[in-house]
């Protein structure tokens, strides 16, 4: 059988890709639903985007890459899809937008797209192989234990990175972008929780389950958002933002209460009541168990009255240069996104054409573009989508 366009991979950037890249549009995935990322995703919601989403909020070894696709169709232009879908949202935090109901709605909004311009989607379907011909591409399947060979114009990867395997994600994008001679980028779990050593973890595990505002810093970056302790290591917001930025060997800094002047905030609580003692003065500013933690590791103790401005200083940089040095991340089990992939240079910023190959398209995660947490994935994901179904809609047949 023959096609216009075969999209490999029935995620978020390749069902978009399929809503505007003309007839003739076939779209294949191994898995048994579409959309099972975004299923999952937001806790069941979905944060399909950010109101703030801007090329600074992307990781890639070319950050002028996601330039292009992101100012061509913007945030805007996918909540204006969600508006006239109808599709009830809100902004939770920091210009995160979910769906009030469910992740469901926007994956029926994809499915929707396709219908209206015919696109064919293809479950529980396996790809053996991808073969460059005289006139395009074959595409050998499996389905049902039946194989068949496709024949198209254009070929588009969708298929994601290596994040989250149990839903079936494989490295089999990266596959097909060395078969054709394209260079990646190193890979790495991005968005994931930070472990630490058993040496670490002896003083961490007893603060299991608590969770703080902090600011966590690392290689020049900080971002500013919740912290969880977990019995591997740190997690939350903050500590997810803060992976895509670390590297083996790297300490992360945490300050713990970034919104406060705490070296002057303890000189007055010396002042107003210097009886008290130093972890109960700490349980006025920070979560009880992790104020006695700190002020264990300061060695302070006794009234903070008997403490002198060096002392006190001393335990300030505690509070809000906290250092760790995480030995390993949770891994791709727990990944959001994988950092790295497909190349830019291999690839055109206005189409995410291959420049050397005529016909095959790379998009969304598989490409070495990874956004911060809070829609932002997403958002690039419909962006490169969109990019390559235009200008596939546009090449001549």
């Amino acid at each position: 059988m023959a096609y216009q366009t075969i999209i490999l991979g029935a995620g978020a950037a390749g069902m978009m890709c399929a809503a505007h890249a003309g007839p003739g549009v076939l779209v294949i995935d191994h898995a048994k639903a579409p959309g099972e990322k975004i299923r999952i995703s937001g806790g069941g919601r979905c944060n399909f985007t950010n109101m703030y989403a801007a090329p600074e909020n992307f990781l890639s070894q070319n950050p002028h890459f996601c330039k292009s696709a992101l100012s061509r169709y913007t945030q805007w232009d996918f909540i204006d899809l969600v508006a006239q879908h109808g599709i009830a949202y809100h902004e939770k935090t920091l210009g995160q937008l979910f769906c009030d109901s469910s992740a469901k709605d926007i994956i029926a909004l994809l499915l929707a797209e396709m219908e209206k311009v015919g696109a064919e989607l293809r479950l529980r379907t396996s790809v053996l192989s991808v073969a460059k011909t005289e006139s395009g591409f074959s595409v050998e399947i499996e389905q049902d234990g039946t194989r068949e060979t496709l024949n198209c114009a254009n070929v588009v990867i969708a298929t994601g990175g290596k994040s989250i395997p149990k839903m079936g994600a494989t490295g089999f994008g990266y596959q097909i972008a060395r078969q054709f001679g394209l260079p990646l980028i190193e890979t790495r779990p991005a968005l994931v929780p930070l472990t630490f050593g058993e040496d670490i973890m002896a003083d961490l595990k007893p603060l299991a389950g608590l969770s703080a505002p902090a600011r966590v810093s690392c290689n020049g970056t900080s971002f500013e958002e919740g912290l969880l302790m977990t019995h591997r290591g740190l997690s939350g917001p903050s500590i997810l933002q803060i992976s895509s930025y670390w590297r083996e060997g790297d300490a992360v800094t945490v300050n713990l209460a970034p919104e406060m002047d705490v070296k002057t905030t303890l000189k007055a609580k010396r002042q107003e009541n210097g009886r008290r003692q130093v972890s109960t003065v700490l349980g006025d500013l920070l979560p009880a168990r992790l104020a006695q933690h700190l002020a264990g590791i300061s060695g302070l103790s006794g009234n903070i009255a008997d403490l002198a401005d060096t002392a006190l200083d001393h335990l300030a940089a505690t509070i809000t240069g906290w250092s760790l040095k995480p030995n390993g991340s949770e891994g791709y089990r727990t990944a959001e996104v994988t950092l790295g992939g497909v190349n830019t240079d291999a690839l055109s910023s206005k189409t995410m054409q291959a420049k050397d190959i005529p016909g095959l398209y790379f998009i969304g995660e598989v490409v070495d573009v990874t956004g911060w947490l809070g829609g932002y994935n997403f958002q690039w994901a419909w962006s490169s989508g969109w990019a390559a179904g235009q200008a596939i809609q546009q090449r001549p047949a």
